[in-house]
């Protein structure tokens, strides 16, 4: 088995799943998952996807693994209780070679996830790793370890600085990984290296395993979700954040930032917002621009930024974290979720995987971010109505994933 513990995801699934259960427990949605790298054949392994699924669906969580949840702070022992009686069910997804015969002659399957989003929203990583390990199993089982090891030594001596010793990065890497023990390896490898300057890993099972700090709050399906949940389209991110707050109470205090791109995130994101949320993440266009506006924007709130928390987290790589932290150290604080760079350097490139949510109770939704991307919402009217609503150009009307989706 890929997956062998239903903890090997990230912990932002949990934190959101949360939330579903207690404000939105009815609410019904579709993921699709989608490979926009060109060249990856994967109808040939659908057979090894479909018995991984069988396998995935078969996990329950164990004693101890309910008692590390109802260990953390901001995990309501109801939620424990829910989740001693779960299970993932193997009807809620279909793997399929693509219903288009030139998709399907691509190489291209279709993955599909529909039904009660409290019992879907577990899915999507482990199917993501699961496809990614399964592909690189065939495609690059030959990948140098021993090289790729070296370079993750590069990595953590280019952190390892006078200049960089208040630099933190985490782990953001378990969607790309190459495998599972790849990314135990290199975690391993970066906790020795790094010591406090890694900051923990969205991956709950390698955080339990290794003692280190599970990191997450909330991903664009919460926010995406929350356009069929909200009372209209136009408040959708006000209703979001402060759903967040009925459940958190001022825990978990990162606001993402790009749904609807950076100037609809800054509207939404008032006074109230800035004093209530300990910061922002970006994960779509320009970091520095991102970075330079958010100061901007908390000064004109008289708010000091040296005491919010900005988060990068998109296709990070280290040189990029150091020109970051250059720029911005001691002007605001600083987080970076690094994925891809770290756990699957290994020569070659990356397939790009993801699995979007596309409809949430029936209706479309659609993500809008900083850079350009594909679009995989199929409701051109709705995206149409997107752009009125929130005063988004034609040309923004994309989808772009960053790290963490």
């Amino acid at each position: 088995m890929i997956i062998e513990s239903l903890l090997d995801t990230d912990l932002y699934k949990f934190t959101m799943m949360q939330v579903v259960l207690h404000q939105f427990p009815g609410a019904e949605v579709e993921y699709r998952f989608k490979c926009r790298t060109a060249g990856v054949d994967l109808v040939p392994l659908l057979p090894e996807i479909d018995a991984e699924l069988d396998a995935l669906c078969s996990l329950r969580f164990g004693a101890d693994e309910l008692a590390y949840l109802r260990g953390l702070r901001f995990i309501k022992s109801d939620f424990v209780d829910f989740l001693e009686l779960f299970r993932l069910n193997r009807r809620r997804i279909t793997a399929t070679p693509a219903a288009d015969p030139a998709a399907r002659e691509r190489g291209e399957i279709d993955i599909a996830i529909r039904g009660p989003w409290l019992h879907t929203i577990l899915f999507e990583v482990p199917v993501l790793a699961i496809v990614g390990e399964i592909y690189a199993r065939h495609a690059h089982a030959d990948a140098d370890l021993a090289a790729g090891l070296r370079r993750v030594d590069e990595k953590v001596a280019m952190l390892r600085t006078p200049e960089l010793a208040e630099c933190h990065i985490a782990d953001y890497g378990t969607r790309r990984r190459y495998s599972r023990r790849w990314q135990a390896q290199v975690l391993e490898r970066l906790h020795a290296g790094l010591g406090r300057q890694l900051a923990g890993t969205s991956n709950v099972l390698l955080a339990r395993d290794m003692g280190l700090t599970p990191l997450g709050t909330m991903a664009h399906e919460y926010l995406q979700a929350c356009q069929a949940l909200g009372p209209r389209l136009r408040d959708t991110q006000v209703f979001a954040f402060e759903m967040w707050a009925k459940e958190y109470r001022g825990d978990l205090g990162i606001a993402l930032a790009d749904v609807y791109g950076l100037q609809a995130f800054l509207r939404d994101f008032d006074l109230y917002f800035c004093k209530l949320f300990d910061g922002a993440r970006h994960d779509s266009g320009d970091p520095f621009a991102w970075g330079e506006a958010m100061i901007a924007h908390y000064l004109r709130h008289r708010v000091d930024p040296r005491t919010k928390t900005m988060v990068f987290s998109d296709a990070l790589t280290i040189p990029k974290v150091i020109a970051l932290h250059r720029q911005f150290h001691q002007r605001v604080g600083l987080a970076f979720g690094i994925g891809t760079h770290l756990m699957h350097d290994l020569g070659y490139e990356a397939p790009q995987m993801v699995i979007k949510m596309v409809r949430c109770n029936g209706q479309p939704v659609a993500k809008v971010s900083d850079a350009p991307g594909k679009n995989m919402c199929d409701d051109p009217a709705y995206l149409a109505y997107l752009r009125e609503v929130f005063q988004i150009p034609p040309d923004r009307l994309v989808e772009h994933d960053g790290e963490d989706g």
